[in-house]
């Protein structure tokens, strides 16, 4: 259950305090945070998902993968730094294939069989306003789930998932300035399940452009794009009234 997750959450980040040690040590992860971030043409962009929370409480973060989402067959985390544990991240290495300045058109990731409590965990998380942060040569991009869409005359309750997630990266010379990806370009109504026996088949796909940017330089990369959580927030659902 969900509120299994929260605790399970809870335990993830004592275990990963206890850790924390051997984290810090681990070399590889060290490096690659320290590297150059020099990219060549069709280089791999190291590409992590991270954590999931409400947007309006972002002390609570769960892990990317405790929600029915493709994934791959053996899940690799990513050691973290102590700010980074602080902030409740929660990396493992993504599906997503980037390489630096190829453009990817539409990409199956996957297809995923949603089972009825499936459906509810999204339904769940679309309603409370969930948002999801993936981390891409060390920047965030973040987005949302879903959308609600409620009519008052007659009365109607829909939820849709977002099913497509499409990634733009810009690059200035052999570095990369600026990310973002994009959630609503194509959706599904999440059915209220008949039974428990219900099977929702789900195909999520992805796309990647690049451009160039030469306004961003390198070093001052991690100062644009910090709008994602503003005081008076965006609401992303859609309230209609006939």
């Amino acid at each position: 259950t969900w509120g299994e997750s929260k605790m399970s959450a809870a335990i993830l980040a004592i275990g990963l305090l206890a850790v924390l040690p051997a984290a810090l040590a681990d070399g590889d992860g060290a490096a690659h945070r320290k590297g150059s971030h020099v990219f060549g043409q069709g280089d791999k962009v190291p590409t992590y998902v991270n954590k999931v929370g409400p947007y309006y409480n972002t002390h609570e973060t769960y892990h990317y993968y405790s929600l029915p989402v493709c994934h791959p067959q053996k899940i690799v985390h990513r050691s973290l730094t102590l700010g980074e544990v602080l902030d409740g991240d929660r990396m493992a290495e993504a599906l997503y294939e980037i390489q630096f300045k190829v453009d990817t058109p539409e990409k199956e990731l996957c297809t995923m069989n949603l089972h009825a409590k499936d459906i509810h965990h999204f339904m769940e998380i679309i309603e409370d306003l969930y948002y999801f942060e993936f981390v891409l040569d060390d920047m965030p991009a973040r987005g949302f789930f879903g959308q609600l869409e409620e009519h008052v005359l007659p009365h109607s309750h829909k939820v849709y998932l977002w099913t497509h997630h499409a990634f733009h990266l810009q690059y200035n010379g052999d570095h990369i300035v600026a990310v973002n990806v994009s959630e609503s370009t194509r959706e599904i109504e999440l059915p209220e399940p008949a039974d428990e026996s219900f099977i929702l088949p789900v195909k999520f796909t992805y796309s990647v452009t690049w451009s160039e940017n030469t306004k961003i330089p390198f070093n001052k990369r991690n100062t644009f794009g910090r709008n994602f959580f503003p005081k008076s927030p965006e609401i992303h659902w859609l309230s209609i009234i006939n």
